[in-house]
C-alpha cells in the first residue's frame, strides 16, 4: 500500500508541484491550504507523513504542529522560505522530525521523506522485537529457538536467510525497500554485489512460496519487497 502524505503549503504553485512529484514516486497526497484545514485533517486522517509550512494563514505551522504533538506523533517535514536559525530551533523543537527551507531540489525532499518513513518503520519494528513468535498465514518464526514452519513442517534456513525473513515478518505489510533490507541485515559498510538483496530474497521463494504453493513473499515493482498476510 502506498504511503499517504498530506501537504499544508497555501502557495498553490509550490503545493501543486510538490503533489505531482509526489504522485510520481507513488505516493497519496491530499493538500491544505491553511493552518487549521491542515490540524483537522493531520489529526482526523490516516496519513504517514506529514510536510508542513510555516508560513500559514489561520494557524501558522509551528502552532500547527505544537496541536499535532499533543496526540499524534506523525512524522512531520517543516517546509519554509525563511532559514534563520531561530525558525529552524522553533520547529525542532516543538517536534518536527525534519526541517527544509525553500527553495529547495525536489531530490533533497524526497529523499528526507524517505528517511522519516524509514525510521517510522524501523520504530514499529521495535514494537515487536520483544516477541518471540511471528505468523504470517501457516508461517511461523521463532526468534528464541531460530527455527521457523510451515504448517507444522520445519524449514532449515541459513542464518542470512533467516534475519531476512524475520526482518520481512516484523514488517509484515510494510514494503521495505531493497536499500533498506540491505542496511539492516548486510550492514551499511557492506562490499559486495548490490543484487544480494534479491538473491537472497529468491533463496526464501524456493523453501517457502514455491515449495508449499504460496505467495506470502510479494514484490513491489520498483520499491522492494513484503510479506503479506492474506
Amino acid at each position: 500500500m502506498a504511503h499517504k502524505i498530506l501537504v499544508v503549503e497555501d502557495e498553490e504553485k509550490i503545493a501543486r508541484f510538490i503533489e505531482l512529484e509526489l504522485q510520481y514516486e507513488g505516493y497519496q497526497v491530499e493538500k491544505a491550504v491553511e493552518g487549521r484545514k491542515g490540524l483537522e485533517m493531520a489529526l482526523s486522517g490516516d496519513f504517514d507523513l506529514v510536510l508542513l509550512d510555516i508560513m500559514l494563514p489561520g494557524l501558522n505551522g509551528v502552532e500547527v504542529l505544537r496541536r499535532i504533538r499533543k496526540s499524534s506523533d506523525i512524522p512531520t517535514i517543516m517546509l519554509t522560505a525563511r532559514d534563520a536559525v531561530m525558525d529552524k530551533v522553533g520547529g525542532l523543537d516543538m517536534g518536527a522530525d525534519d526541517y527544509v527551507t525553500k527553495p529547495f531540489a525536489i531530490e533533497e525532499l524526497l529523499a528526507r521523506i524517505r528517511l522519516c518513513l524509514r525510521k517510522k518503520a524501523a520504530g514499529k519494528s521495535e514494537t515487536v522485537q520483544n516477541e518471540t513468535s511471528l505468523t504470517c498465514g501457516k508461517l511461523t518464526l521463532q526468534k528464541d529457538r531460530h527455527e521457523v514452519n510451515f504448517d507444522k513442517t520445519r524449514i532449515e534456513l541459513t542464518n542470512r536467510e533467516f534475519v531476512l525473513l524475520q526482518t520481512l515478518m516484523e514488517n509484515k505489510n510494510i514494503v521495505l525497500g531493497r536499500e533498506t533490507l540491505l542496511e539492516r541485515i548486510w550492514g551499511y559498510d557492506y562490499v559486495g554485489e548490490t543484487n544480494v538483496v534479491d538473491v537472497y530474497i529468491r533463496y526464501l521463494r524456493s523453501k517457502i512460496d514455491d515449495k508449499f504453493g504460496v505467495k506470502l513473499i510479494q514484490t513491489v515493482r520498483g520499491v522492494g519487497y513484503v510479506v503479506r498476510d492474506k
